[in-house]
């Protein structure tokens, strides 16, 4: 076959996104990449400053682009992709991950090229992001639980105060920042140093008795160690107070999404979870049964703030993936699949930082504690297989219950951990039947041969 021949049987690839640009986000300035034939100058540098931002928008408009594809480096891209979005452009927002330099130097230069032939050519895949309304109740939430995190290290800084006191607290009550915990600590901060004094403020519910309280609060009470205290106190209640404002915030991003939807009929079954302690004060059940159309906090694992956290990283329309096979290889929960040669060399779950992902993990341990049929499939499968594998198919398992409960509506009934162990003896019987079959035998039940 000559040359010739084989140049007319080679297909070239045709572009599908003809208009489009690739962008190389950095912290101080930006290199953008359009198709060669539209400017004399295809490659520019724009600085991170708004205004031009703005005068990159309107370059890429002059010379005809319609799709921008850009990296999501560390917090940079947002500003880039909310002022593009908002000049109209169609945004895609690339893992680092997924793309791969051309060979030879790495440069700026080099990468946003790389980045408008890979888009030009429909190689690239968008990572999901969720409509604006959601994006900013994501905000609130995440931004929530740094406060929270922040408020927990001033509550180790109180402990330690405490424990360079010799005030033994946290040995008597469960929880020093539980109701019996606060009061006895700003009595402490106010100046009472009396252990008979300070054991008063013993709630009723607290287990310990008033003898064992008022010996574990015999300190020594240094002035410095008391500033150290009154400091850490003052600290984690600024935090709470902050914490308390985030709430208000997140209830009306809440009300501006539901504002649209009609409330289902039906009314809202009950209360299944208790609250946890760092749960938002406002009522999260109603305004998820009425945003979502189902009450998700019946599956077992999941509160209303885990199903909060949930839909603010996942969305609330499950439209964005085909099947629930697609949403769980998002998360990273489905097996790997790594073959050459014909033979599989890898089939581990890829490592994900997702928060849902997170989350997911963490009702699949909880869910393990529990009398339920995800219950008896996580311990039996942590007795096979090891507790990281059963978190993770547990984890999956809960991801396609949050799929088809928002994508088709299915209602969640748990059959009990009873059924689960039922139904796996009928297959373990129905295996070894089988089994015996292949080599021709055949199993008799003990009562058919008369042995009790």
């Amino acid at each position: 076959m000559t040359e010739k021949a084989k140049r007319r049987g080679r297909k070239a690839l045709s572009p599908i996104h003809p208009n489009a640009a690739g962008l190389d986000v950095g912290a101080t300035f930006h290199v953008i990449a359009v198709p060669g034939e539209r400017d004399r100058q295809p490659v520019r540098s724009f600085r991170s400053f708004t205004g031009e931002l703005h005068q990159m928008a309107d370059w890429l408009k002059q010379v005809g682009v319609t799709t921008v594809a850009m990296e999501s480096t560390g917090v940079y891209w947002i500003p880039v992709y909310e002022i593009l979005e908002s000049h109209g452009f169609e945004v895609l927002l690339v893992n680092a991950r997924d793309v791969k330099n051309v060979p030879g130097r790495k440069t700026d230069v080099n990468d946003a090229q790389w980045l408008q032939q890979l888009h030009q050519y429909g190689l690239l895949r968008a990572s999901f992001r969720p409509r604006e309304a959601v994006v900013r109740l994501r905000a609130y939430l995440r931004h929530r639980e740094r406060l929270i995190d922040y408020a927990a290290s001033h509550i180790q800084h109180m402990q330690k105060a405490l424990m360079q006191m010799n005030v033994q607290l946290h040995h008597v009550v469960t929880d020093i920042t539980g109701v019996t915990g606060m009061k006895i600590i700003r009595a402490i901060v106010d100046g009472v140093r009396d252990p008979a004094a300070l054991a008063e403020n013993r709630d009723v519910r607290c287990k310990e008795s008033l003898e064992t309280i008022r010996e574990a609060l015999t300190g020594n009470y240094l002035p410095e160690h008391v500033f150290a205290l009154r400091q850490a106190l003052e600290l984690y209640q600024f935090h709470q107070v902050k914490v308390t404002e985030c709430d208000a915030e997140i209830e009306k991003a809440l009300e501006k999404l539901t504002d649209c939807r009609k409330a289902p009929e039906a009314p809202l079954p009950k209360v299944r979870h208790v609250r946890g302690q760092n749960e938002p004060t406002f009522e999260v059940r109603a305004a998820l049964y009425k945003l979502l159309g189902a009450d998700l906090s019946q599956i077992h694992g999941f509160g209303p703030y885990t199903v909060l956290r949930l839909v603010a990283e996942c969305g609330d329309d499950m439209r964005k993936w085909p099947t629930a096979k697609h949403f769980a290889s998002w998360l990273c929960l489905a097996p790997g699949n790594k073959i050459s040669g014909g033979r599989l060399l890898s089939s581990k779950t890829r490592r994900s930082s997702n928060r849902a992902t997170g989350l997911l993990r963490i009702a699949a341990v909880n869910i393990g504690k529990t009398q339920t049929a995800l219950g008896a499939f996580y311990r039996r499968l942590a007795a096979r297989t090891g507790k990281a594998k059963a978190v993770t198919a547990t984890a999956r398992k809960l991801a396609v219950l949050f799929y088809n409960a928002l994508r088709f509506g299915m209602a969640y009934a748990d059959p009990g951990a009873t059924y689960y162990e039922e139904r796996y003896k009928q297959r373990l019987v129905h295996h070894l039947h089988r089994r015996a079959r292949e080599m021709g035998y055949s199993l008799v039940p003990r009562q058919a041969m008369g042995v009790s």
